[in-house]
């Protein structure tokens, strides 16, 4: 099943913004599966919500307080506070107050409309989720979503709001589940997920008896952003990025040949890890990031061919569905003109 808003789709030119993210990649991925024939089941969010009996708006201001600092989310539904966080957040402004790739005098929208867009893509992740759990298939792929580096107290990385960490613990709290994996194959670390997994159990809110709730495996880049120099000076012990995935697998450049059987094993320890548990879902955080085209430079030390990302999708598909286990994917990172293709193979593949 494929979950898609063609709604959200935006031109970050439109705000002013100048960093070079292609716009079009959701809806290229859709034209490409109907060239193909490709006949997937498909939802709009309004759609989804309704075929659940969900009532809209889904996400609400309590459900980000059970992820981020209260603080945090206030300063959000302040206008003031929500432009500062934005700045930061998309790195638009220099430490001497300059603006970095913004050029505020060409906006056609108001900055602070990325937040909204933000609070839907949340809508999206936590809907992608129970259609999964709901459909036959055990499989949704929602055409969105992915925003794992925001932290309790910040955003980081474009992330404003960690979607993935705000839908899943709403999906615990409202007893739809009781185990969950991520599975982060972003070239990226997922760090302000790991954050938040971590500060949520040391609050003794994501353990059952003695089992976690949420257990997380990041595959990524072993020293991209966030864990390049510069960062990991600037970090804070006991927060994002240096706190641990319940299983992290660097990966240095060069051994994109070991990606694959890294990440096998990896999965393999997942099993062991969670004491033979069958987890009641899978969410899959599918960067395409660490495709060789991709464009982003910040990524660039992890190289796969377009073959190799197929191969990583489906071997996760396949994981999971050889084991009942029903997964939501989400886009996550993706950047350059070329970035729709590893997506839209994988799908067509399947």
């Amino acid at each position: 099943m494929l979950l898609y808003e063609p709604t959200l789709e935006r031109n970050m030119r439109d705000y002013g913004i100048t960093i070079p993210i292609a716009i079009s990649r959701p809806s290229q991925i859709m034209a490409f599966l109907t060239e193909q024939g490709e006949k997937f089941p498909r939802h709009t969010l309004a759609s989804a919500a309704e075929t659940l009996a969900i009532a809209t708006p889904i996400i609400s201001r309590a459900d980000l307080e059970r992820v981020h600092s209260p603080e945090y989310v206030a300063s959000l539904y302040d206008p003031i506070g929500l432009e500062r966080t934005i700045l930061s957040t998309y790195e638009l402004i220099n430490d001497d107050g300059s603006y970095n790739r913004y050029e505020p005098d060409t906006a056609t929208r108001p900055l602070t409309e990325i937040f909204q867009a933000q609070l839907e893509q949340v809508d999206g992740t936590y809907l992608a989720c129970r259609l999964a759990l709901a459909d036959a298939g055990r499989f949704c792929f929602y055409l969105g979503g992915g925003a794992h580096h925001a932290r309790y107290d910040a955003g980081s990385g474009f992330c404003i709001l960690n979607d993935i960490i705000i839908a899943l613990r709403k999906l615990l709290d409202e007893g739809h589940a009781s185990l969950i994996w991520i599975i982060d194959v972003d070239a990226h670390k997922g760090d302000g997920s790991a954050e938040l997994i971590q500060l949520s159990r040391q609050r003794g809110e994501t353990f059952s008896g003695k089992n976690p709730e949420i257990f997380s495996l990041s595959i990524h880049m072993a020293h991209g952003w966030p864990l390049d120099e510069v960062s990991l000076a600037k970090a804070i012990p006991g927060h994002a990025p240096l706190v641990e995935s319940d299983i992290d697998i660097p990966i240095e450049s060069g051994e994109e040949v070991l990606y694959l059987p890294r990440l096998a094993e990896g999965l393999a320890r997942m099993e062991q890890r969670t004491a033979g548990r069958i987890p009641d879902l899978a969410l899959v955080v599918d960067g395409v990031d660490p495709y060789r085209k991709d464009g982003l430079a910040s990524s660039a030390p992890l190289a796969l061919s377009l073959a190799q990302c197929v191969a990583r999708d489906r071997f996760i598909y396949t994981f999971l569905q050889k084991r009942c286990i029903p997964s939501s994917w989400v886009m996550a990172g993706g950047y350059g003109e070329h970035a729709w293709k590893p997506t839209a193979h994988f799908l067509a593949s399947l």
